[in-house]
């Protein structure tokens, strides 16, 4: 996996193709809208969803985590799709695994009672202002902080020569805010128009790249 570093506001981030953020000064791993349960929820639902697909995102999340030494794992949201399922046993066993703090900022998906985090050593806060940067799940602007948050699930869709086009989802880089691809499979991405000033960083399979923008 090829990585990218990155400076928000005087601070240096490596950026993963798997769609996350590690912040080196705090040795915090940042990741927004895993939506965990989506797969058993669809597959409830009737939808033809291989079985297989279910530990992707706990695989992911192991690998992901295991790429580096962090002391916080915090989530910008929507870390579960909706109600407690079967995924739930499989988030409490890695969450044992973990020998770090984990934080989740609360999301418009995350309806889980807060007790349940609790119980499992997770603490559940709305936003977090941390050394003039705020978490949170939505985008926001706040004079004197620069925002990280998801919510969105950005992606870009890039056209070659021809007829051809490939959508990739994306951070998305503006100059007071970045905003977090989803992590979690069968999410969806909502294509963005970026503007002049703006910067746009794709996942690739094995790579993070940043694209120039025709704007």
């Amino acid at each position: 996996m090829k990585t990218l570093r990155i400076n928000c506001d005087n601070q240096n981030f490596i950026l993963h193709p798997a769609g996350v953020a590690y912040w080196e000064r705090k040795r915090m791993l940042l990741i927004a809208d895993v939506h965990l349960g989506k797969i058993t929820h669809f597959r409830k639902h009737g939808s033809a969803i291989p079985q297989a697909s279910l530990h992707h995102n706990f695989n992911q999340l192991k690998s992901v985590a295991s790429n580096f030494d962090s002391d916080t794992i915090c989530f910008l949201g929507d870390l579960f799709h909706s109600y407690i399922n079967n995924e739930w046993l499989l988030f409490k066993s890695w969450i044992e695994t973990l020998n770090c703090k984990v934080v989740l900022i609360s999301g418009n998906h995350d309806i889980i009672d807060e007790e349940r985090y609790t119980q499992l050593g997770v603490a559940v806060l709305q936003e977090w202002e941390l050394d003039g940067f705020l978490l949170t799940h939505h985008p926001e602007e706040r004079d004197g902080f620069y925002n990280f948050s998801g919510h969105i699930h950005p992606g870009v869709e890039l056209r070659g020569l021809g007829r051809q086009n490939l959508k990739l989802s994306c951070f998305y880089w503006k100059e007071n805010q970045m905003i977090f691809p989803a992590f979690g499979v069968f999410t969806g991405n909502y294509i963005i128009k970026p503007k002049s000033g703006e910067r746009i960083f794709v996942n690739t399979e094995d790579e993070v790249l940043e694209i120039a923008l025709n704007v």
